[in-house]
């Protein structure tokens, strides 16, 4: 695109610290009071961001189960059968369904957090300045 870029400025107003919603489990409950808080206090979490953090709590919520469920099950499960003798015999050992449903819950998580600015990466990443800012993004103030 040729010529001046327009400034983009982005008008929000910062959420407050807010309880978790009841509907979420206590370990979701446990997740929201510890990161909206943060998020709060960076100025960074707006009335539009609630459903994504609620998305985030929810599988960190689900992580944190699964993992007890692991720790309390083991991450195999064996299979056996039982013969006409009524012998009990060792067929297979799978792996534990709450495997990959911590797996899947850990990458949901990994991928709304970094949407939220709450990873080391994201949070590195230029962001828009406000009209009162005049730090140039690539450091050529007074380049001529």
């Amino acid at each position: 695109m040729r010529g001046t870029k327009p400034h983009l400025r982005i008008e929000r107003e910062p959420l407050r610290d807010r309880p978790p919603p009841e509907y979420l489990s206590d370990e979701a409950q446990e997740e929201w009071r510890r990161i909206v808080p943060l998020l709060a206090e960076r100025k960074i979490l707006t009335e539009a961001d609630v459903g994504m953090i609620e998305t985030y709590c929810m599988s960190i919520g689900t992580v944190r189960e699964m993992d007890r469920e692991i720790q309390r099950t083991g991450a195999t499960q064996k299979v056996y059968k039982v013969d006409k003798d009524g012998n009990s015999l060792l067929v297979s050992i799978r792996k534990n369904p709450a495997v990959s449903i911590r797996n899947e819950a850990m990458t949901q998580a990994r991928l709304v957090a970094s949407e939220l600015g709450a990873t080391p990466v994201s949070r590195s990443r230029p962001t828009i300045a406000d009209d009162d800012e005049d730090d140039d993004l690539f450091g050529w103030q007074g380049v001529s």
